[in-house]
């Protein structure tokens, strides 16, 4: 089985161009079901996966405790995987081509209200020419926050995509699609600091032109931006659990409070359907109710 899913990495990769994060979602889901299928039942080949072999395992999963929302990822990158064997004639049948998708009731993005967010960005150490860490850090999380950014887009920014004067930056997102997005004067005069006197200190002989660099030289991964994103919160002592995209959810919480319309903000997020960019629009009527009954005498 996993000289079928290598392939089908490969064809996510190569010719639907999706994100490295998203080839490792679907990879770690596969070779799950792969390992289940083989200690189960012995399959070791997709054409001997079933529609009772599928069901047995998602069922498995949720007696297991996984998550609703996770279950149905799981069962995304079953479906996909096995639709493209058989219209690559790999298989004789889509096995999962009759499941359905379980409905779930879309969940509320925890966001930092913009003190919380001061607070956060206040915790990170000064950012002095002799601490090109603390440069790094804070050129980045100050980007993070201005412009709403995916991880992967944050971790993969260029050089040459990079325009301080006209305060913008190019990223390409999902899909592979390019959009350009605003760069806020905080976070530019943060990046021009780093840029100056942090990254510099970084470049060695074979460094490319990612914007962020880590110790050695190279990109930084994904771990490492969450670990400086953990290590901060801890500092500012914030009582919530911050994570990176908690970041880019408050972004467009915040957008969207101070009267920046849905369709601005859909683009700036590089969302390719507006009903994802609703879900702040829920955020915010939960936070006016929220206000209501606090002071309103009859709330």
């Amino acid at each position: 089985m996993q000289a079928f899913i290598e392939s089908f990495i490969r064809y996510l990769a190569t010719e639907r161009g999706l994100s490295d994060n998203y080839q490792f979602s679907v990879r770690r889901s596969l070779e799950r079901f792969a390992a289940w299928c083989k200690d189960a039942h012995g399959i070791e080949h997709p054409r001997e996966i079933t529609l009772d072999r599928i069901t047995e395992y998602l069922t498995a999963r949720k007696r297991d405790g996984l998550a609703a929302g996770s279950i149905k990822l799981e069962l995304v990158a079953v479906k996909i995987f096995l639709r493209h064997l058989h219209a690559t004639r790999q298989i004789e049948r889509d096995e999962g081509e009759t499941l359905r998708l379980p409905k779930l009731d879309r969940s509320l993005p925890d966001t930092l209200n913009e003190v919380q967010v001061e607070q956060f960005l206040a915790a990170l150490p000064p950012a002095t020419p002799d601490d090109p860490l603390a440069l790094r850090d804070r050129a980045m999380l100050e980007l993070f926050y201005a412009s709403g950014l995916r991880i992967s887009e944050l971790i993969g920014a260029k050089l040459e995509n990079l325009n301080l004067d006209e305060g913008i930056i190019r990223v390409l997102g999902k899909g592979q699609k390019t959009r350009l997005v605003p760069v806020g004067s905080q976070a530019r005069e943060a990046i021009r600091s780093y840029l100056a006197g942090g990254r510099p200190k970084f470049v060695k002989k074979r460094t490319g032109s990612d914007v962020f660099l880590s110790r050695q030289g190279g990109r930084l991964t994904t771990q490492r931006v969450y670990d400086i994103v953990k290590r901060t919160a801890a500092l500012s002592g914030l009582e919530v659990n911050v994570y990176p995209h908690l970041l880019r959810h408050s972004f467009a919480t915040h957008l969207l409070t101070n009267g920046a319309d849905l369709r601005v903000i859909q683009e700036l997020l590089g969302h390719a359907d507006i009903s994802t960019t609703q879900i702040y629009t829920h955020v915010d009527q939960q936070r006016l109710k929220s206000v209501h009954h606090k002071f309103h005498p009859r709330g």
